[in-house]
């Protein structure tokens, strides 16, 4: 068996080593505003949600050595932020979107996705995405090179056909997701289990993931 001290790892190495190891990671797509006005669009696999009342994600964004990449920084700045789930058909230009590109481009502009107008908050969504989730910022926590930023969730955009019942048919999402490297993962086979509440005896409390 392998064993790897972090103390021994540089910063870049033992990046490399996470991302190989915590996999498939679910992929943020995050358009953002700058003070400007400025849109900008950029994916993030660091990402989760931290809390379902009221319904918060969160997304861990790394520093560059120079200072904050621009999403971070136009978050801090607005306040707002919307998180798109990409689907396959959007694995190219959501890649491409994660070159470095000087703050006065705009990302959707470059890679031809139209933007529409969020309803509710200033930052604009991909047209094309199954889903979007407008969020405005909640907290900010430093975690060693990385800032954390938990948004709460003000409206869902959701497909018309994806949802039923306020559940997703994740077959029909077709979401894609981040492993080690340039590599992406689709959904694959989906493995159904018996409802732990269904398994639990009378006596015992039905066990909640999460």
């Amino acid at each position: 068996m392998l064993e790897i001290r972090p103390a021994d790892l540089s910063g870049d190495a033992a990046y490399k080593l996470l991302c190989g190891v915590v996999v498939p990671r679910p992929i943020a797509w995050v358009s953002t505003r700058s003070a400007s006005g400025v849109s900008n669009l950029a994916p993030f696999s660091c990402f989760t949600f931290v809390s379902h009342r009221p319904p918060m994600l969160g997304v861990s964004i790394g520093r560059r050595p120079n200072g904050l990449k621009d999403t971070a920084r136009n978050i801090h700045e607005t306040q707002e932020f919307v998180v798109h789930i990409g689907d396959e058909t959007l694995l190219d230009p959501l890649h491409r979107s994660g070159a470095e590109f000087p703050p006065e481009i705009s990302e959707a502009d470059l890679l031809g996705l139209e933007l529409v107008p969020s309803k509710l908050v200033a930052p604009l969504r991909v047209a094309k995405a199954p889903i979007a989730m407008e969020c405005r910022l909640h907290k900010v926590v430093d975690f060693g090179s990385n800032q954390f930023f938990a948004g709460e969730i003000q409206l869902f955009h959701i497909r018309e056909g994806l949802a039923v019942d306020n559940k997703i048919d994740t077959g029909r999402l077709r979401p894609i997701a981040r492993l080690g490297g340039p590599n992406y993962a689709t959904l694959g086979e989906i493995i159904g289990m018996t409802p732990q509440a269904e398994q639990s005896s009378p006596q015992k409390s039905a066990v909640s993931w999460g």
